[in-house]
């Protein structure tokens, strides 16, 4: 072979090389989110559950409006996160999760992604007769319907 063709053969390779590795990170970034908007999925339906529970009475297994009324521990097989209650946790294929800063007409929601990228953290309270999910994480706030 010339010169000319081994270099080529050369520059072939390397470019070859680049276009995987590039496909590879493509790739990860591409599941890494996946599992995070699974995640956001299930926080969104916990926040759909959630109003539900605010609302009924507590003789119907509800908050009565006031959430300070359950434990975190009552609270979170309510919320219908699908996966297995271990503790005080929920687990399941897309991330663990948990509640804290239970206030009257709000509660957060943590949850650690299983890809193993940043906790997502959650507020979901009823602020001037609507449902807000606060998503420090993302701009702004979703505004759920009743």
């Amino acid at each position: 072979m010339g010169q000319q063709q081994l270099l080529l053969v050369i520059l072939v390779t390397i470019l070859v090389g680049i276009a995987t590795l590039v496909a590879f990170n493509v790739f990860g970034t591409a599941t890494e989110e996946a599992n995070r908007d699974a995640v956001r999925q299930d926080i969104l339906g916990a926040a759909a559950q959630a109003q539900a529970i605010w609302t009924r009475p507590a003789m119907m297994d509800g908050a009565n409006q006031d959430f300070t009324t359950l434990d975190a521990t009552a609270l979170l097989p309510r919320l219908n996160i699908p996966g297995q209650l271990v503790g005080t946790t929920v687990v399941n294929e897309n991330g663990t999760y948990s509640i804290g800063g239970l206030a009257e007409a709000q509660f957060q929601i943590t949850a650690v992604p299983t890809s193993g990228t940043d906790d997502i953290v959650a507020t979901i309270a009823r602020v001037d007769g609507q449902w807000v999910i606060g998503w420090p994480t993302l701009p702004g706030a979703e505004v759920v319907p009743e």
